[in-house]
């Protein structure tokens, strides 16, 4: 099935929304102007700095570009096995900052929805689960579509059941979280074209590849799959009008890293990773979502800020070798297919 009518004249090479500072405004405009569907990542921002995101990129004059939302799916932690991670990651900690207590939120869910309701948003995607219903009808009511990312067959079901316009169909290969919806659930390690391939038997919905895609070849593969699209995010990284914060960017070009592996260790999702040393010390770290990011944060943010490699969340896919500083605009027309 094609991409519905309010996809359409962008080309075939999305750009992922990635929270946490990479989807800036300026990537979002600057893909959109390439001809890319892009997407400003609502994930930990607080509403007003996502109306602050969402405004600047109008006002550039950029209308087609979606806005992603964590789904309000929380994978509840008890007291204490959080209090024994604490311990587990204590050396790790910040010596001047307060450990946090636990905590367990929906990251400004209504909120964020009534404001991409507020700004009539062309589309909106969802990550980690389904929205709510009082959601999907709130986004009917103002005719703003929705796509949500699936991994297995059984989320592509539902998803289609509950009235996503398409599905984002994410391989284990993919960089940062994964959009496994269940509390205990891993990522299947199979080539994204097998994923794709099920997906596509169960289900009539237009279908977005993302996972592990760096290359031309990966795109037209992709596509030859039966996406109608992929979707990247660590191909662009690096790019010039990326926020990724000058730590990440060294690591992703520093030798010393020499493989990913996905990890609980700093949210309690799992997420793909350059293997650094807090990786390697707490492979065993509990689910518990988002209390573990609430956990890590302040001593990810202390990281990022001295530049220290080793306890930073360098989230990258399985291609990060190939990404590259360049234009956004430089590194779509690169992946775009040639016919």
């Amino acid at each position: 099935m094609p991409l519905p009518a309010v996809l359409t004249g962008f080309g075939k090479v999305w750009i992922a929304p990635m929270a946490g500072g990479p989807s800036s405004p300026a990537l979002v405009a600057a893909a959109a102007r390439a001809g890319a569907f892009a997407q400003l990542a609502g994930g930990y921002l607080t509403a007003d700095a996502l109306r602050t995101h969402i405004e600047e990129v109008q006002g550039v004059g950029v209308a087609g570009f979606g806005v992603n939302l964590f789904a309000p799916v929380i994978h509840p932690i008890d007291a204490a096995e959080y209090d024994a991670y604490v311990t587990q990651i204590a050396a790790d900690l910040p010596r001047d900052t307060p450990v946090p207590p636990l905590r367990e939120d929906d990251d400004s869910w209504a909120a964020k929805v009534a404001l991409v309701i507020e700004h009539r948003v062309a589309v909106v995607s969802f990550t980690f689960g389904l929205p709510d219903d009082e959601a999907i009808a709130a986004l009917g009511a103002a005719g703003i579509p929705w796509l949500v990312t699936v991994t297995t067959v059984p989320e592509a079901r539902a998803a289609e059941h509950a009235g996503a316009i398409a599905l984002v169909v994410q391989g284990a290969a993919a960089g940062a979280h994964s959009g496994v919806w269940a509390q205990d659930a891993w990522p299947v390690e199979q080539p994204l074209a097998a994923l794709l391939a099920e997906v596509r038997e169960a289900s009539s919905l237009p279908l977005v590849a993302a996972g592990g895609i760096t290359r031309r070849e990966q795109v037209e593969a992709a596509l030859g799959a039966g996406a109608e699209a992929v979707q990247v995010g660590t191909a662009v990284l690096l790019a010039a009008e990326a926020g990724t914060n000058a730590a990440h960017r060294a690591a992703l070009t520093d030798a010393q890293f020499d493989k990913t592996a996905l990890t609980r260790a700093f949210t309690g999702r799992p997420a793909r990773a350059l293997v650094n040393e807090f990786v390697e010390r707490h492979a065993d770290a509990p689910a518990g979502y988002p209390a573990l990011h609430h956990l890590t944060r302040p001593m990810r943010s202390a990281a990022a800020a001295s530049g220290d490699l080793g306890r930073l969340h360098l989230w990258a896919g399985e291609g990060w070798r190939d990404v590259r500083e360049a234009p956004v605009a430089d590194i779509v027309r690169d992946l775009t297919p040639t016919r």
